[in-house]
């Protein structure tokens, strides 16, 4: 029988994350992806027990030899405390010992903390089956994760436009009635403004439509200018406007506000070689008039309001005033005279 000669670089292909130790337990070779962990000058020559600490399927390593032929778990005593398993065994005739290691379930950190690559582990470890299996995890969650931020996205925005008036840039009555549901769930004090245009009819009919769309688009950003930021205006009809004031009651600032907003839309917007001439009447009330604020009730009260300015000649604001509305309710609801004289 031929005498077998010991080659450690031979081993290098099917245990690269190996090291050679001698019986006083002093390291004499690292193989190339142990020496990616650790710097080999710093290995060879050190003892193994001043590198890492050892146990012996849980029982502890003591300060004997390690143990040869079962399952070890190690851990690097310096740097990044890598756990590692391995198993030692003597390399008979040569007075050294293999200890052959592996990063079991901790691989994934290991790539990542050393930077190794599938070249660093033998073809045949079925750690490169992991890695594949890992990175291919890792790209459909991260795939998952970008759906999810589209989709989520698209919720958003779509919810944000089921909210808008496309044409204006302001909220909707859809999202009126959400502001004003919380607001009173909340007991928050409020006011509200009703506004609807004067003279905006003989726009659309003289000009068009394209110089009323531009009229709306310049009272969307009058009425946003006059307001702040906790407040909010919502397009809520052709040329009706809903203002909701928070915490705002002041009766006298809500009718300077309204003055002020009246005044702005007077004056006249330039469309192609034309001016547009608008005005606006508005009704006011807050939730102070009520026991219980109720939501349609208070826009009826505030577009019975409304209704006052029209009648009173239009371009000018009104108080809601309960012992002068109330009493005419139905007769504001039901003359047809009065829904001419709008717009």
């Amino acid at each position: 029988m031929r005498e077998m000669r010991f080659d450690p670089a031979s081993l290098v292909a099917f245990m690269p994350m190996s090291l050679m130790y001698d019986d006083a337990g002093v390291i004499r070779y690292v193989a190339p992806t142990l020496a990616k962990l650790r710097d080999p000058a710093c290995l060879i020559g050190a003892q193994i027990a001043d590198v890492f600490s050892v146990r012996d399927n849980g029982r502890g390593s003591g300060a004997g030899p390690i143990p040869l032929g079962t399952k070890l778990y190690l851990n690097f005593l310096t740097g990044i405390s890598t756990p590692l398993k391995g198993m030692a065994a003597e390399i008979p005739g040569t007075g050294l010992n293999l200890l052959n290691l592996s990063f079991g379930i901790s691989i994934v950190d290991a790539v990542a903390d050393y930077r190794l690559t599938s070249g660093d582990f033998a073809h045949t470890d079925l750690a490169i089956e992991m890695l594949y299996l890992v990175e291919a995890k890792s790209a459909v969650l991260e795939e998952t994760k970008q759906l999810n931020a589209r989709l989520q996205g698209a919720k958003v925005a779509a919810e944000e436009q089921a909210y808008t008036d496309t044409l204006t840039g302001l909220k909707n009555r859809r999202a009126m009635d959400h502001v004003m549901e919380r607001m009173l769930r909340s007991s928050v004090p409020f006011a509200i403004m009703h506004l609807d245009l004067d003279y905006f009819k003989s726009v659309n009919d003289t000009l068009g439509h394209a110089a009323g769309d531009t009229v709306l688009q310049r009272v969307a950003k009058i009425l946003l200018e006059e307001t702040r930021g906790d407040d909010m205006v919502a397009r809520v009809g052709g040329d009706e406007f809903i203002l909701i004031f928070n915490k705002f009651m002041e009766h006298d600032g809500l009718m300077r506000t309204a003055e002020r907003i009246i005044t702005r839309l007077e004056e006249p917007i330039p469309y192609q070689d034309e001016l547009c001439r608008i005005s606006g009447s508005v009704g006011v009330t807050t939730t102070e008039f009520y026991e219980t604020p109720n939501a349609d009730v208070m826009i009826h009260d505030a577009d019975l309001a409304l209704y006052s300015s029209k009648y009173e000649g239009r371009a000018q604001a009104t108080m809601f005033d309960p012992k002068v509305h109330k009493g005419h309710v139905s007769d504001h609801v039901n003359d047809p005279v009065e829904h001419r004289v709008r717009g």
